[in-house]
């Protein structure tokens, strides 16, 4: 699995409210059990015109926004379903974290077990975010997963919430599975040591 240390990159604004998880990834392109692919779909009713054509108002498609691999959204974020293809489309399209001022819970567990980091900050630095990406596409900004911090240019360093097992999942590449493997051997002393003695 892929690790998450730290992370800089420029943005994608997207500062909206109470996007659901049907936005994120429509249900008609919910037909298959494959993670791949689904990033062309990613906000496919934001992006694309009746025909089929990239909106020239997508942010996503912006050649100035295009390669950001964090996006700054509002309040609310993943509310909906519970589909597990939200975060999916997300990673596919490229984006590694979300920076938002709430998560809705379903969606936020979702992100963390497939390596996408949720963050949430106030309102204030959210909104200020938004703006200064609007105005600066270029603007980077850096993510360090194990201070639990974000820099962000003029604003300052702010601290984030994460649950403890989640984020040393994150930083070793460690889905659920792989983190009980990592205990085998601790796992085959117990059993050892439950085996009855011969007499």
């Amino acid at each position: 699995m892929e690790s998450f240390t730290t992370l800089e990159s420029s943005c994608i604004p997207f500062f909206r409210d109470d996007i659901d998880t049907d936005q994120i990834i429509p249900a008609r392109f919910l037909t298959g059990t494959s993670k791949e692919g689904l990033g062309q779909n990613m906000f496919y009713d934001w992006r694309y015109d009746e025909q089929g054509q990239i909106k020239a108002d997508s942010m996503f498609d912006a050649p100035q926004f295009r390669q950001g691999q964090v996006l700054v959204a509002g309040n609310n974020f993943g509310c909906g379903s519970s589909r597990e293809h939200a975060p999916w489309s997300l990673k596919d399209y490229g984006i590694r974290a979300i920076i938002a001022i709430s998560f809705a819970d379903i969606f936020y567990n979702n992100a963390l077990k497939n390596f996408l980091l949720p963050i949430a900050l106030p309102q204030s630095v959210v909104s200020q975010l938004s703006q200064q990406v609007e105005a600066n596409p270029a603007l980077n900004i850096r993510i360090d997963l194990k201070a639990q911090q974000v820099s962000i240019p003029n604003q300052g360093e702010f601290s984030f919430e994460i649950n403890p097992f989640r984020k040393k999942c994150l930083l070793e590449g460690l889905d659920d599975i792989a983190y009980v493997l990592s205990y085998l051997p601790n796992i085959e002393q117990f059993e050892q040591q439950q085996k009855p003695v011969q007499v």
